[in-house]
């Protein structure tokens, strides 16, 4: 698997294109699964595990790779089946979320293929609200399904949603009267911790679980004769989403004439160097890598006091 990781420069083009590359994987049976390979770091054969007392059940033992210990999570066992055997004989994909690394067992490893996030589709209705996928689509012929990981990892390690003391004005609320915040990402879990932050300043939120829906949201405010910037405090995006992706959906308002001058914060599991290149490109005005209340919260707050007055901060020291 040494060709699993492309060059910056080549994933720049390619998702600046509302491309992306997925590694098709198994759980030991026909149902081929996908991830997306910005998130792969490494794939390799399963190496010893060593059990680590008081762990999550999803959390099969712990490797020393490359001089670093990482914690080896069955994905079989993380979306409610069953353990996979035979773990000498799986693999392990190293992926990065949320700034930190993890191992993901999985019974086989295929290949790699290049998608367009148009053929990436929300997963359909009737999968019910435990449902662990974030999208699905077909290569092949074949139904592929694209497990949501954000989910995943809030289960076994659940994340601090609370906004520290301090970091946001008392009254900031005051400053958003009659407007709301627009979250898009695909993931349930996401759009909920992030409306959680948003909603405990005092701030009214929407969601929209692609850019595709967010977009032709924001075309029937202004069909509707409203004006998005008397609406909107400012829009949290994702980047990885089907349909159309963060950068795309940037772009697409960038271009649009009424549109353009919006606020958009990306806000993605996605690390790196490579997004830093993709704002600028784009034209988004921020990048927050996920997942840390405070600092949501204190973009919201700064942008609130730049867009609505004096710093208060400033005023009262």
């Amino acid at each position: 698997m040494a060709g699993v990781m492309d060059s910056v420069n080549q994933r720049t083009q390619l998702v600046g294109q509302n491309r992306l590359e997925l590694l098709l994987f198994r759980l030991g049976g026909q149902q081929m699964y996908g991830i997306n390979v910005f998130k792969v770091k490494e794939v390799l054969q399963c190496p010893p595990l060593n059990a680590i007392p008081g762990r999550s059940a999803v959390v099969r033992g712990v490797a020393h790779i490359r001089g670093g210990t990482l914690p080896i999570m069955d994905m079989n066992l993380a979306i409610g089946r069953r353990a996979l055997p035979d773990i000498a004989n799986c693999f392990v994909i190293i992926t990065e979320y949320n700034r930190t690394a993890q191992g993901f067992l999985v019974s086989s490893v295929e290949r790699i293929v290049n998608m367009n996030w148009g053929d990436i589709h929300p997963p359909p209705k009737g999968a019910g609200k435990e449902h662990y996928l974030t999208a699905v689509t077909q290569v092949d012929g074949q139904l592929v399904e694209i497990i949501d990981v954000e989910k995943i990892l809030a289960e076994v390690s659940p994340p601090r949603e609370e906004i520290s003391a301090g970091v946001v004005e008392s009254n900031i609320a005051e400053r958003a009267v009659q407007k709301h915040v627009l979250i898009v990402d695909d993931s349930s879990i996401a759009r909920k911790q992030i409306q959680r932050v948003v909603e405990s300043m005092g701030i009214k939120t929407t969601l929209k679980k692609d850019g595709l829906e967010a977009f032709n949201y924001l075309k029937d405010l202004l069909a509707a004769g409203k004006d998005p910037y008397n609406e909107l405090v400012l829009i949290i995006c994702d980047i990885e989403m089907p349909e159309m992706d963060g950068y795309t959906f940037t772009a697409e308002l960038r271009n649009h004439p009424d549109l353009k001058k919006l606020h958009i914060i990306l806000h993605t599991s996605l690390s790196g160097v490579f997004n830093e290149a993709m704002v600028k490109k784009v034209g988004a005005d921020d990048f927050l890598a996920k997942f840390h209340p405070d600092e949501l919260a204190r973009r919201v707050n700064d942008h609130l006091l730049k867009t609505t007055g004096e710093n208060l901060l400033d005023k009262n020291n």
